[in-house]
């Protein structure tokens, strides 16, 4: 599925937030989800997607992660907790 992404991967609930951006969704949160690589999302444990949001462009797309990233984490967890409540692995929706 290659459609750009912003998306936001956690540890758990309400633990460790890793904020990203692909053109291909359901690859990257398998890798994340996998461990490969040695980034920031691995070394915490990151492998959970709790948050996604697809976008027609990948400009739109890179500017919405900055603007997330920017925001305060208080700001990203209300963004996840409105779209998932239960911070329920939204991995299994991709397909």
């Amino acid at each position: 599925m290659k459609q750009p992404a912003v998306y936001i991967m956690a540890s758990k609930r309400n633990g460790t937030l890793y904020t990203g951006v692909t053109s291909n969704i359901q690859q990257r949160a398998w890798q994340h989800r996998e461990g490969i690589g040695t980034g920031f999302a691995a070394r915490y444990g990151c492998k959970l997607l709790v948050w996604y949001e697809l976008h027609d462009h990948m400009i739109a797309a890179i500017e919405h992660e900055k603007q997330i990233k920017g925001g305060s984490r208080a700001k990203k967890i209300a963004l996840i907790t409105t779209a998932n409540p239960e911070w329920r692995d939204l991995y299994s929706s991709l397909f």
